[in-house]
Parts: structure tokens; sequence; C-alpha cells
């Protein structure tokens, strides 16, 4: 009996230690918009969103607009640096950078450039440089907007990006095998971890993303090793964002703002 007893007790363990502490999940607000797509919320509640590829910047009481259609499809926004905004058009091999009112700094056509880029992803780094993955050379690299000098960090590799993010920093992927990868500005590849197949996909942090399949939203914790289903929320989602224990969904050109706990 006392083996019995011991046995349900692992058993137990185990399966509590499989699913994770159960979130609670409460909605908080909600607010309509105009945009077709959502692109997140910045340090001061701005609002950034795309309608009609047209890039639209709102808070309570302004609203910002830049247009460029003659580039095509907006394929990338970094909203990092408010005050330093970076929007790719890989359709057009270029990237525009503008002002925290949308005004237009500077416009990068890498097809111009003496390196001759042809660039499948973009990020701020630090010291005024964009991350730049060139597929011509399969390498990562540092481009400097100042001078525009770009400089190759790593060997090639192949470039087949299910996901990309990058801080000032650090760039990180996710390739076609769901194999999680991280560069530093030195060049430094690390191999973080395999992680479960996704729809969309938010790095939180080294130990945790938050992630899509089908209709369901799912938090992943590898410190952890659990995986768990965020419940009662809205299933019809088209973009999903977490900071903070806040949870913003984005559907039906509505975002809905939940707050997540743990018991």
């Amino acid at each position: 009996m006392k083996k019995q007893l011991q046995l349900f007790g692992f058993l137990l363990f185990f399966i509590c230690s499989a699913q994770g502490q159960i979130k609670n999940t409460s909605l908080v607000s909600s607010q309509s918009i105009s945009g077709s797509t959502f692109i997140g919320i910045d340090v001061l509640s701005n609002l950034y969103y795309i309608e009609n590829n047209v890039f639209f910047k709102k808070n309570k009481s302004q609203l910002w607009q830049y247009k460029n259609l003659s580039l095509g499809k907006i394929t990338k926004i970094d909203l990092q640096n408010p005050l330093k905004i970076i929007l790719f058009y890989e359709d057009f091999n270029s990237v525009i950078l503008l002002d925290n009112q949308l005004n237009e700094i500077q416009k990068i056509n890498f097809s111009n450039e003496n390196s001759s880029i042809i660039a499948a992803a973009i990020g701020i780094a630090s010291q005024n440089k964009l991350w730049v993955f060139d597929t011509l050379s399969q390498k990562l690299g540092l481009y400097n907007y100042s001078n525009g000098a770009f400089k190759s960090i790593t060997t090639s590799f192949q470039g087949n990006f299910k996901y990309y993010e990058s801080d000032f920093n650090t760039f990180q992927w996710i390739d076609d095998n769901l194999n999680w990868f991280s560069c530093d500005i030195y060049g430094k590849i690390t191999l973080l971890r395999k992680v479960s197949d996704f729809d969309k996909i938010q790095i939180v942090n080294p130990e945790l993303i938050l992630f899509s399949k089908g209709e369901h939203l799912y938090f992943q914790d590898f410190k952890l090793n659990t995986t768990e289903e965020v419940q009662n929320v809205n299933k019809s989602f088209e973009f999903f964002l977490y900071k903070d224990q806040f949870l913003s969904i984005f559907t039906n050109r509505q975002i809905k703002n939940y707050k997540i706990t743990t018991p």
C-alpha cells in the first residue's frame, strides 16, 4: 500500500510538472483600431499598425502616418527604438529609418550599395548599425548606416528563417527544423534549443516563448519544462504580444488586453 501511495504521488508530481502552473487570464480592456495589421505598442502606449500598406502611429490625441507605396509591401518593422523606427521592404531590398513622428530620416537601397547586399532579414543593432542577413553570401552581418559599410560577422549558413527577431546586441532565429539559434555582435552563434512547431511565435526571454498553433495559444517554459495552453482568450487572433504579464491580442480590428497571473 505504501509503495502504491508513493507511486501515485510520483505520477501526480510528474503530471503537475508537465502541465505547469495554470495561469489565470482576465480581460482588462479592449479597443478598436482602423488598421488591418497590428504591429505593436511602445513604452508610451502608442499604437502602431498598417492599413493598405501605410504605416500608422496613434495615441489618444494624435495620428501619424508614413506611406511609400513605390517600395511595395512592408515586410518587417522594428520598434525597439521609438526614436528610430526601422521599416524593411524586402521586395525592393530597401530599408527606411523614421523618427518618432514618422518622418523619413534615411533611405537605404542595398542594391545601390558598393557591397551589393540582398537582404532577407533586418533588425536594429547598437552603434548606428543594422543586423542584415545577406542571401548572396549567406552570412549575417552588421551594416553601418552612418557610412554605408557592411561587415559580415559569421561564416556562411543556410538562412531559411521560419522566424527571426533581434535586439541591440543579439540576433535570434528559428530555422525550418525548429532549431533556435542566437548570434552576438561578435559573430558567435549558439544553438539554444529546439522549439515546438508553431504558426506564430514571440520570444519572451531565453527560457520562455509564446506561440500559436491553429487557434490555440501556448506558453512554453524551458526552465520548468512545461507547455501550457492559455485559456479564456479570443481564438480568432491575427497577432499577439506579451509583456510584463499583459497579453495583447489583435483580432477583427480590435485589440484585447488580458492580464496573465499565476496562482
